[in-house]
C-alpha cells in the first residue's frame, strides 16, 4: 500500500551508530538512552552520526562527516617482538569455528531477515578478515591480503563487542553500497577506533572482542510509521525537528528486539537520539518518513577467529609464525 523499493535509502555514505548499549527506561516520551542527548559524547548509537553543530543523533547529509557509536573499555598495549608477518587471509570454510558460528556459515537465510530460499552472502570470513584488519593495524603490521569472498557491493555495518556480557564497544556503517572488501577494510578502523564516544580499541581489548558483520538489504519507503516487524526490519526514519532542521537516525533490525521495545517505544527512542526535544505526540509521529530494510548478519568471537585462523595458517603451510598473542602462551 504505497510501498516503494528503495536501494541505499537515500544514497548518501552515511556512518552511523547501529546497536543499543542498554536497555532504556521509555515513557510516553522517552529518553534517549546511553547514546542520546547527554549520555556519551557526540556520538550516538543507533541514532547516526551528530549533525554539523554537534547534536547527538542526527545521520549527516549526504557528503557530511561520519560518526561512530557504542560503548566500551580500554587497556594498556602489549609489546609486539616479532617483524610484521602477513597474517593469511580468512578464506575457505568453517573449519575451526565453533558449532554455532560453523552452523551459521552453511546455513542459508539465518541472518536477521533474510530469506530462507536464499544462500547468505554474509560470511565467518567476513568477521574473520575484520580481526585480522584490526590485528594488523594494531600490531603495525601490513594491512591482511584480499580476502577470497564476494566483492559486491552492500551498504554494511560493523559492530564490535566485549566481554561476557557483550558490551557496546562500536559500530559504524554506511547506507551506501561499497565494495566489500574495502567497505571491510574501512569500517573495521572505523569502527573500532574512531568511535568519538569511546577511547580506540586496544591490544589488550582483543581476546575479549566479538565482531560483526551486517550487510543491508530489501530497503522499501513506507507510508504508514507502523508498517515494520520488530526483529525482522531496521529502520531509518527521517523528520523535521522543532528548529525546523531535517534529521535522521537508524537502529539495525536486531536493537528493537534485544531491548524488548515495541514499535511506538522504538519510534520515539530513534526521535530522541536524533535530537527531538518536543513532546512525541501520535500526529508527529505520522509527518515520519520511514524507510525499512532487512540485514544479514554474522557474528564471530576472538576465539573463533584464532582458531580459523590458526587451522589456516598450517593447512596452507605458511613459513612465519602466528603474531604473539601473550594471552595464549
Amino acid at each position: 500500500m504505497g510501498r516503494k523499493r528503495c536501494v541505499g535509502g537515500d544514497g548518501s555514505k552515511m556512518a552511523a551508530g547501529c546497536c543499543g548499549v542498554k536497555k532504556q527506561k521509555l515513557s510516553s516520551s522517552p529518553p534517549s538512552g546511553s547514546a542520546g542527548p547527554g549520555g556519551g559524547g557526540s556520538g550516538s548509537h543507533c541514532g547516526g552520526a551528530a549533525a554539523a553543530g554537534g547534536e547527538p543523533g542526527a545521520l549527516p547529509p549526504p557528503g557530511g562527516p561520519r560518526l561512530n557509536g557504542l560503548g566500551g573499555l580500554a587497556g594498556g598495549a602489549a609489546g609486539c617482538a616479532l617483524s610484521p608477518p602477513l597474517p593469511p587471509s580468512c578464506g575457505g570454510g568453517p573449519a575451526g569455528l565453533s558449532p554455532p558460528a560453523a552452523s551459521l556459515l552453511s546455513s542459508p537465510g539465518a541472518g536477521s531477515g533474510g530469506p530462507g530460499c536464499r544462500k547468505m552472502v554474509v560470511s565467518a570470513e567476513m568477521c574473520c578478515f575484520c580481526f585480522d584488519v584490526l590485528y594488523c593495524h594494531l600490531y603495525g603490521y601490513q594491512p591482511p591480503r584480499s580476502p577470497r569472498f564476494t566483492n559486491d557491493p552492500y551498504p554494511l555495518f560493523v559492530t564490535w563487542k566485549i566481554g561476557r556480557d557483550k558490551r557496546l564497544r562500536g559500530c559504524i556503517g554506511t547506507f551506501s553500497a561499497m565494495n566489500l572488501h574495502s567497505g571491510l577494510r574501512e569500517y573495521t578502523l572505523t569502527s573500532a577506533l574512531k568511535d568519538s564516544r569511546f577511547p580506540p580499541v586496544t591490544r589488550d581489548e582483543l581476546p575479549r572482542l566479538f565482531c560483526s558483520v551486517s550487510l543491508l538489504t530489501n530497503f522499501e519507503d513506507v507510508c504508514d510509521y507502523m508498517d515494520w516487524e520488530v526483529g525482522v526490519h531496521g529502520i531509518r526514519i527521517e523528520f523535521i525537528n522543532e528548529k525546523g532542521s531535517k534529521r535522521t537516525a537508524t537502529y539495525l533490525p536486531e536493537v528493537a528486539k534485544e531491548q524488548g521495545w515495541d514499535h511506538i517505544q522504538t519510534i520515539d527512542s530513534l526521535l530522541r537520539k536524533g535530537g527531538y526535544k518536543a513532546p512525541i505526540t501520535n500526529d508527529f509521529r505520522k509527518t515520519i518518513k520511514l524507510t525499512r530494510y532487512r540485514s544479514e548478519k554474522m557474528t564471530m568471537s576472538y576465539t573463533e577467529y584464532l582458531a580459523h585462523r590458526q587451522h589456516h595458517h598450517f593447512q596452507n603451510g605458511i613459513g612465519h609464525p602466528l603474531p604473539p598473542y601473550n594471552h595464549y602462551s
